[in-house]
């Protein structure tokens, strides 16, 4: 389904992938007022739709995904702007730096608190409405649904972390929106590959949606998988490696299975 503002393709199994940095678009006059390396989105999770669209369509899955960029409105974060990680350095719910610290706006070419609750209405509900509705109709019918969020980084990232960062990062926010025995067996999958360093709630333990989807009990799985961009494409050039991307895939394909067994 195509909407002005996400694309949503809807599957038949109980999983939905949402991958909400996925868009690198900025709109003329929000770019008109930015540094150039705010107009490129540099921070963007670059080709995830093109990693995981694959594995949606063998698998069944829903997939969802953006065309704006972060750098519009941030749609894994909370809209009322709170942070993520307090106490931390972070960007925000429309951040005015980047990722290397340095401003995205020119002087004084910040958005007001009026246009960041424009671009709240107009990218970051519509979006969020979309991921609700899908989960409601998958829950409805299966009775179970794992939401997994697909996301990307850099693999040196000085201002949020330090050194490189492992390879993939499963974040269910310290276990509290998945299961005890999903997680267990997403972290079985990852011990029993040795290509990709990993790790379990570290520095990333899920984002907004995340943590305000995963609800467990009522029969919500969330799950989040923070990659470094190492491992399927250029990080200096944003260009995508084939054969690098299909290598990874084979291990995100096998933690996908195991949210749907």
């Amino acid at each position: 389904m195509s909407h002005p503002i996400y694309t949503l393709r809807r599957g038949t199994a109980p999983l939905l992938i949402s991958l909400p940095h996925d868009g690198s678009h900025v709109p003329e006059a929000i770019a008109a007022r930015m540094h150039p390396h705010g107009q490129r989105s540099v921070d963007t999770d670059w080709h995830m739709a093109r990693l995981y669209s694959p594995l949606a369509e063998a698998l069944g899955a829903s997939l969802l995904h953006p065309l704006a960029s972060r750098y519009v409105v941030d749609l894994n974060r909370p809209a009322d702007g709170q942070a993520l990680y307090p106490g931390r350095r972070e960007t925000g719910l429309v951040s005015t730096i980047g990722f290397d610290g340095e401003p995205l706006y020119l002087e004084g070419q910040e958005p007001s608190s009026e246009e960041i609750q424009q671009r709240v209405n107009a990218y970051w509900r519509p979006y969020h409405d979309a991921l609700s509705q899908e989960l409601e109709r998958l829950l409805a019918e299966h009775g179970r649904v794992v939401l997994w969020e697909g996301h990307s980084i850099r693999s040196r990232v000085p201002m949020l972390f330090e050194g490189q960062l492992p390879d993939l990062n499963v974040g269910t926010a310290d276990g509290a929106s998945c299961s005890a025995g999903l997680q267990q067996r997403l972290s079985g999958v990852l011990q029993a590959q040795s290509r990709y360093s990993h790790v379990v709630n570290g520095r990333f333990k899920g984002g907004y949606i995340t943590r305000h989807y995963g609800n467990p009990p009522k029969g919500v799985e969330a799950v989040q998988l923070e990659m470094a961009q190492v491992n399927y494409m250029d990080e200096d050039s944003f260009a995508y490696d084939e054969a690098k991307a299909a290598e990874v895939q084979l291990t995100i394909g096998r933690l996908l299975r195991e949210c749907l067994a």
